[in-house]
């Protein structure tokens, strides 16, 4: 479990946004690690962690992009039924709220990646490594 940068980038919602910003990741060898959109009535909201996000950020910055900077949760863990319950149990003991979420697993593997934004990542990361300790 750890902190990491997420950029949400606004894109209009139009056909060939995502292929861009994802060539130029890839011609700047940055690897994406997780991402998510939404889409709303006249544009996309583009979430993602990156590999290297400062200089992603750069590089988006450079192209005129809206980018906003927010730190997030990357919590590894097993993709069991009741894994995800149990941290969403233990932050709402904590009254942390969780703001979004964001993850996808393939039914076969056994560990998963949950990207979360919550209203205290300090907080969470003692309550949730808490749970870990032998």
């Amino acid at each position: 479990m750890e902190v990491s940068t997420q950029l949400a980038l606004f894109l209009n919602n139009r056909p060939g946004a995502l292929a861009r910003v994802c060539a130029a990741l890839s011609e700047a060898g940055i690897n994406i690690l997780a991402f998510s959109m939404s889409d709303t009535v006249d544009h996309t909201v583009l979430r993602m962690v990156v590999s290297d996000p400062q200089r992603a950020l750069g590089l988006f910055e450079e192209r005129g992009a809206l980018v906003v900077e927010s730190e997030v949760l990357l919590i590894h863990g097993n993709n069991r039924p009741g894994s995800l319950a149990e941290i969403a149990r233990r932050l709402s003991a904590a009254r942390i709220n969780i703001e979004y979420a964001y993850s996808a697993t393939s039914p076969n593997e056994r560990n998963g990646l949950l990207v979360m934004r919550v209203t205290n990542h300090r907080k969470a990361l003692k309550v949730l490594n808490a749970s870990r300790a032998p």
